[in-house]
């Protein structure tokens, strides 16, 4: 398991969506408190479920997150 992933989360309609890239997981929940800790649980689901092989055929081991504003 990599010592760090990325968790991107942001609002959809009424509830959170996040999406970790490095492994193109993503989750859902009501509130951002609640979407933390899905994510958290989906990547946590995966590591014990995914062969060793699976992991390196999916992990980005680099990923970059870079944020815009309204201007570009």
């Amino acid at each position: 398991m990599p010592k760090k992933l990325t968790a991107i989360i942001g609002r959809e309609g009424n509830g959170y969506v996040s999406l970790c890239p490095q492994l193109d997981i993503a989750s859902q929940g009501d509130t951002f408190q609640v979407e933390r800790i899905n994510i958290k649980e989906a990547l946590e689901l995966f590591f014990e479920a995914a062969s060793p092989s699976e992991v390196n055929e999916r992990l980005h081991p680099e990923v970059y997150i870079k944020q815009y504003s309204d201007t570009v």
